[in-house]
């Protein structure tokens, strides 16, 4: 076994979820996976805690979609009782085929979105963690060797996440007290928001690994302006590109996209919080220097800022503020490397990729 595997494993055990003697742990990744599956059962039994493997797959998840009526779909209860059960949920993404679901309509994947909603909302009040494992897949999608992505995989991820952590802070000292943020790129995107009394969380791969990224969520109803999203969004199988998103009071008021303006749609049209941001994030992982077509990664990517349609994570939400909720949390990237600007209170913080912390920045 690669002894980045196991590397990767402790990480995940350790440092993301702090696994302590007694706990109850479910790991849920596929087969294609098997490897590091195999190393977080060792690292969860050294620690003293009782594992539970699920073989999550995506063409059995197709099966499913592709044979069920919409009506017939319903909250995997049984699912939320083991997770209620649960201290830890470990979680590893990775594919055989990166396309699997991208024939299942739309409108059956957002039924079913909305249906699990109970289990996410149990699976987020425990300690867990998402990570990807490098897939053949993987690679492909990302145009990459299959050595080239797993280099990239874990260069992201095998990381000192005690020296990200400091330097991501700066970014939080200056986002955290501040009342509105404004992004602005080229002449397709001006955007401005509320963050006055939202929490900003400095991710150094505690429930995303990687991590690498400092986020918020706006106020609800603040949000005004337009976003084109210059990156792709790989979603449910298929590829949205040039999303561009119109916000009055907080919420969507037009959208259009060059490709899959379909399934863009009926992510919006998920439910009341769907058409509305759950999150503003600016990515600051720099092993991360290119995009690879899956978000847990490109979101990080340095030089990005993504913000997401959906659901608020509970952490970013001030207290007396209203976060924003639904069953989908979807994110989408806009290049921030030129002609771009993140503006805090009136002053620049970052200009072309750069922070006003790190040297080269320009007033």
């Amino acid at each position: 076994m690669d002894p980045r595997i196991r590397e990767h494993a402790e990480t995940v055990v350790e440092h993301s979820t702090d696994v302590q003697p007694g706990d109850n742990v479910v790991i849920s990744a596929p087969s294609v996976a098997e490897d590091l599956a195999v190393a977080l059962h060792e690292a969860v039994g050294d620690r003293g805690a009782t594992p539970v493997y699920l073989a999550k797959d995506s063409r059995a998840s197709r099966a499913y979609l592709k044979a069920a009526d919409d009506d017939d779909i319903e909250t995997p209860t049984h699912l939320q009782a083991l997770y209620e059960e649960s201290d830890v949920l470990l979680r590893v993404r990775a594919e055989t085929n990166a396309t699997e679901q991208g024939d299942v309509d739309p409108e059956t994947q957002a039924t079913a979105t909305a249906a699990r909603r109970p289990v996410q909302e149990v699976a987020l009040s425990k300690r867990w963690c998402l990570t990807q494992f490098p897939s053949r897949a993987g690679a492909q999608l990302a145009g990459m060797s299959t050595d080239g992505y797993r280099n990239f995989v874990w260069d992201a991820i095998n990381k000192d996440w005690g020296a990200v952590r400091e330097h991501q802070q700066q970014m939080v000292e200056l986002l955290d007290p501040a009342n509105e943020v404004r992004i602005v790129s080229g002449d397709t995107t001006d955007v401005r928001m509320s963050v006055d009394g939202m929490h900003t969380i400095n991710d150094y791969g505690e429930n995303n690994l990687p991590g690498g990224e400092v986020f918020t969520a706006p106020v609800v109803d603040s949000v005004e302006g337009e976003v084109l999203f210059d990156k792709p969004l790989y979603h449910q199988g298929r590829e949205i590109t040039g999303a561009h998103l119109v916000f009055e009071d907080g919420e969507v008021v037009d959208h259009a996209a060059d490709q899959n303006e379909d399934l863009l749609t009926e992510v919006l049209n998920t439910d009341a919080g769907a058409s509305r941001l759950g999150e503003l994030g600016i990515g600051m992982n720099r092993d991360i220097d290119r995009f690879s077509y899956n978000m847990l990664f490109d979101e990080k990517m340095g030089d990005t800022v993504h913000m997401a349609v959906g659901r608020a994570y509970d952490d970013t939400v001030g207290e007396n503020r209203e976060a924003n909720q639904s069953a989908v949390h979807v994110d989408m990237i806009v290049d921030m490397s030129e002609d771009s600007y993140i503006e805090v209170d009136g002053g620049i913080v970052q200009r072309d990729g750069t922070f006003r912390f790190e040297e080269g920045f320009e007033e």
